[in-house]
């Protein structure tokens, strides 16, 4: 059989070599030896793949022989960084990774690729695989780095999908790239584009299946409960999704409770609504979860090329290649290098988070990134950027309202916005500091990239359906964090509240209901006599209920229910134990979404914990709360009927001193009471520690820091010593 003839390498980079002083492929004969196997069994199934595509000009010899010569000769080593496919954003990986390893070897590089686990946090959430989602990210970074620099590779391709790991990705490629710097090795940096996964089209709830919950709907209110009507009725305006499905599971659990429906039929029901909201082409599912948050700040540091951002569909080799060829302009170039280009963009993709209300997930994997990179970055870095100047609210995204990820994606491909430079161009028209000499992948700064690009969105998209907004819907925006005297530190994701109930919640004092762990609240707030059961279980004095009617509202004739309705006596909802080294900082959306669609309640009513929020989630939801109970925070002394006062607007959740409060007077106490309540606060330590051998040991977070350090292993932490900006001082 003929070897057939090597066709030209693309001649933009027929010189092109990697300009380093060490090169491991000719210093070391190992690495020249066992490799080439590896890209040539990549090209062979590429080329079979390909073959038939028009326009396809071949890749010519890719023999050993070949193959090792661009090895010793030092030519670009690209990996492509593929997910697993029991994830959905990674169903077609293989196929893209075929189309880009073809345009590296094309290009005159040398392929390879790995694929890492990815944890779908849709499937994690209310069992225990949330307990292994934070962890993920830190294993990702850790596989990711692994692979990278013990096979040496120049740069990387990424596959990037939902959740964990972009950003775990994006930190274990920034740990090589800061590894390398060290004089001592001789090596050239890391390069990178990111590749994010097309959008997932979000269903509908099926004819039958919603007939069968207006049917539910009408039954209770015959039973009179209007209340678990309109809570189905306003779940069914959402785009069906994993999280909708969420909040019906909670509702059906509730018309099973009232015996409207049997168990049967409501597991049928939820059955029905579980084979519905996935398109078989898999994707980023369309709400402004993590998934899409993570898509948003890795197109926010610079690091996507800008056809590359928002897909409806998984990406032909036409675009491919152009994303390869992007990566290939930036090699022996370092100031396109992964930690140059983390550095010129942090600022920016602070206020593009801010301004999209995008995850509050990121305010773990922002630093953590940063702390890969070896910069000394922490939450409050994030703060004093926010701080500096004020980002309005201009993304206006829903999920009940024709505006969600999915039709922004279509918004851009018929060219009515261009996504993250669109989101670039309205916050600098509207006077934001943001940083346009920065780099980015496509080769060119922020500023050349919305140079002459006219209006950021088309006049001909009519301004209602417009995600992207060029005027503020509103000033306040993206997730504060919160000081308090029983802890550091905290987070609130302003963006998932509307203005009213921010408004209504600032000031109010909020009763204590205290819950040891998530599956506890779950539990009771899925009940449909959950008001009559918090009001069994208030004995408070006339001297306190005057106080809360002074503070919060309400009349003095109201029975309790009615103080609940009204929020006269409100109530936060606290969940302990759920921190990084307590259980591994788990998700709390099971309960947030149960709280949102107890429409009662979530008037009236916060959740507040430290463990953290699906990137999905709506309302008061206080989440990342440091200390952790597990290392003594004080969120693990507090006790059923204990008053926390919100001033959301002053950024403060406050213990208030109860004595001082029934004599009139707002006066937080001297901070958790630890030390008077020290068997209870040992007990449930106890409760903790043992609760903890539910997840297996080698998934344990134990060694890591603190969430305002964005729960990185002590090494990272450790490292992490270089000022941002350059030149700052802590």
């Amino acid at each position: 059989m003929s070897t057939p003839a090597a066709p030209a390498i693309n001649p933009e980079f027929s010189d092109l070599f990697v300009a380093e002083r060490y090169t491991p492929y000719r210093s070391c004969i190992q690495g020249l030896a066992n490799e080439p196997i590896t890209v040539q069994a990549l090209l062979k199934r590429a080329d079979a793949f390909l073959k038939d595509e028009p326009g396809y000009a071949g890749l010519g010899d890719y023999s050993q022989p070949a193959v090792v010569a661009r090895l010793a000769a030092n030519r670009p080593r690209i990996c492509v960084i593929q997910g697993s496919p029991d994830h959905p954003a990674h169903l077609y990986d293989y196929e893209h990774t075929l189309r880009a390893a073809a345009r590296i070897w094309q290009n005159g590089g040398v392929p390879f690729t790995f694929g890492i686990p990815v944890i779908c946090d849709g499937t994690a959430q209310s069992n225990i695989g949330q307990s292994y989602s934070l962890a993920s990210r830190n294993h990702s970074a850790m596989a990711v780095n692994i692979n990278f620099e013990g096979h040496s590779y120049h740069a990387a391709y990424v596959l990037a999908g939902c959740d964990k790991t972009p950003t775990g990705i994006l930190s274990g490629l920034a740990a090589a790239d800061r590894a390398r710097r060290d004089p001592a090795r001789g090596t050239a940096p890391v390069w990178a584009v990111f590749v994010p996964s097309h959008v997932l089209k979000g269903g509908t709830i099926p004819a039958g299946t919603r007939a069968k919950l207006r049917a539910i709907q009408d039954k209770a209110r015959e039973i009179g409960d209007p209340q678990l009507s309109d809570d189905i009725e306003e779940n069914s305006h959402y785009i069906l999704q994993c999280s909708s499905d969420e909040a019906f599971l909670g509702q059906l659990n509730r018309a099973v409770d009232h015996k409207i429906v049997t168990r049967a039929e409501a597991d049928a029901i939820l059955n029905e609504l579980a084979a519905a909201p996935c398109a078989d082409k898999g994707g980023i599912c369309a709400f402004n979860g993590t998934g899409n948050s993570s898509r948003t700040l890795v197109s926010a540091l610079g690091f996507v090329p800008p056809e590359a951002e928002l897909l409806l569909d998984e990406p032909e080799t036409a675009i491919v290649s152009r994303n390869v060829d992007s990566l290939f302009r930036m090699i022996n170039k370092p100031e396109f290098a992964v930690c140059e280009i983390l550095a010129a963009n942090y600022a920016n993709a602070i206020r593009i988070h801010n301004a999209t209300g995008s995850s509050s997930n990121l305010m773990l994997h922002m630093p953590c990134v940063m702390r890969h990179a070896g910069f000394d970055v922490s939450l409050f870095d994030y703060e004093r950027v926010r701080d500096s100047h004020p980002v309005p609210d201009i993304f206006a995204h829903s999920l009940t309202e024709g505006r969600d990820t999915y039709v922004l994606a279509q918004q851009a491909k018929a060219g009515l916005h261009r996504g993250m430079e669109s989101l670039y161009k309205v916050l600098a028209d509207l006077g934001v500091p943001m940083d346009l000499d920065a780099p980015t992948v496509a080769g060119k700064s922020w500023g050349a990239r919305i140079a002459g690009m006219g209006p950021a969105v088309s006049p001909a998209l009519a301004p209602e359906k417009s995600v992207i907004r060029t005027t503020p819907i509103r000033d306040i925006s993206g997730t504060d964090i919160l000081r308090g005297n029983f802890f550091s530190s905290c987070t609130l994701k302003v963006a998932g509240m509307a203005t009213e109930q921010f408004e209504r919640f600032d000031g109010r004092v909020f009763i204590v209901r205290y819950y040891e762990n998530e599956t506890l609240c779950n539990h009771e707030l899925q009940s449909t006599t959950l008001v009559k059961t918090l009001c069994d279980s208030l004995d408070l004095p006339p001297a306190l209920l005057a106080r809360l009617r002074a503070v919060n509202g309400g009349d003095e004739g109201d029975s309790m229910e009615q103080m609940v309705v009204k929020g006269t006596i409100a109530f936060a909802f606290v969940i302990a134990g759920q921190g990084p080294k307590a259980f591994g900082m788990p998700e709390m959306f099971a309960p947030s979404a149960y709280l949102r669609h107890q429409g009662i309640l979530e008037r009236t009513s916060i959740l507040m914990t430290d463990g953290r929020y699906s990137g999905v989630t709506k309302g008061a939801c206080v989440g990342h709360v440091t200390p952790e109970a597990y290392e003594g925070g004080g969120i693990g002394a507090l006790a059923n009927g204990d008053l926390l006062w919100a001033r959301l607007s002053g950024r403060r959740i406050d213990l208030l001193d109860m004595d001082a409060f029934l004599k009139g007077e707002m006066r937080p106490a001297a901070g958790a009471p630890a030390a008077e309540r020290e068997t209870l606060v040992r007990e449930r330590l106890a409760r903790m520690e043992a609760r903890k051998s539910q997840v297996a040991a080698c998934s344990w977070l134990d060694d890591v820091t603190n969430a305002e350090k964005g729960v990185v292993p002590a090494p990272v932490n450790r490292r992490a010593v270089l000022p941002w900006p350059a030149g700052s001082k802590k």
